[in-house]
């Protein structure tokens, strides 16, 4: 099974689609099919631009995709959740044994809480999902609503992921309105996850850097 037949497939929309309107009503930020597709892609772009073979990329899609599912069940331990899920539905296709597995153990282990990097695969999810970070991914309200994961991305004006040429380094460089979100409270929400990239780098032979107006902070 491909990547494309991934995102086609309804029934694995409909479960991203209850787990985005779960998070919803528990208001969290965008989980919906925008920050699946973005996710997907960055992942499979790493690994492309570090070297990985077509096969690996196309692993690292459909993981990408795939990899919050479980919030249909439950947020609490949705990795978990989500690679129990993914192994029923991808059960049902064509995919190799092997490959199925790669996938359920990156959804598995791309939750900071619970989670490692385990091969290159989990290693680029974790990145893609860690740093797409942005202000649409704020849902509609008033500000004064806003809890401290709004605030944190409703504060990012700029977000860019950067692979250097030689492949020495993976940078997220962002820009962000201090008067909206403090360096303290990003750092509160962000510092466990920017942790997990930072190993997840070391899996995929490279190093993860990350700068905030300009100031390096990792």
């Amino acid at each position: 099974m491909k990547y494309q037949e991934i995102v086609n497939n309804k029934e694995i929309n409909a479960y991203l689609k209850k787990g985005d309107a779960n998070l919803g009503t528990m208001g969290f930020t965008d989980h919906s099919k925008a920050h699946c597709i973005q996710v997907s892609h960055r992942a499979g772009k790493i690994l492309e631009k570090l070297g990985y073979s077509k096969h690996d990329v196309e692993l690292a899609k459909i993981a990408g995709y795939m990899h919050d599912i479980g919030n249909a069940i439950n947020r609490t331990h949705h990795a978990e959740y989500g690679a129990l899920l993914a192994n029923d539905l991808l059960k049902e296709t064509n995919m190799p044994m092997e490959d199925r597995i790669t996938i359920v153990s990156a959804i598995g282990n791309h939750d900071e809480s619970t989670g490692n990097p385990e091969d290159v695969v989990s290693a680029a999810l974790i990145i893609a999902d860690k740093t797409d970070v942005r202000r649409s991914r704020v849902r509609q309200k008033e500000q004064s609503a806003y809890d401290i994961h709004d605030r944190v991305n409703y504060a990012v004006t700029d977000a860019k992921l950067k692979i250097a040429e030689d492949r020495s380094v993976i940078a997220l460089n962002l820009q962000i309105d201090e008067k909206i979100c403090s360096m303290y409270d990003y750092f509160e929400i962000f510092l466990g996850r920017m942790m997990l990239c930072r190993k997840s780098a070391e899996i995929l032979g490279t190093t993860f850097k990350l700068t905030v107006n300009g100031r390096k902070v990792l």
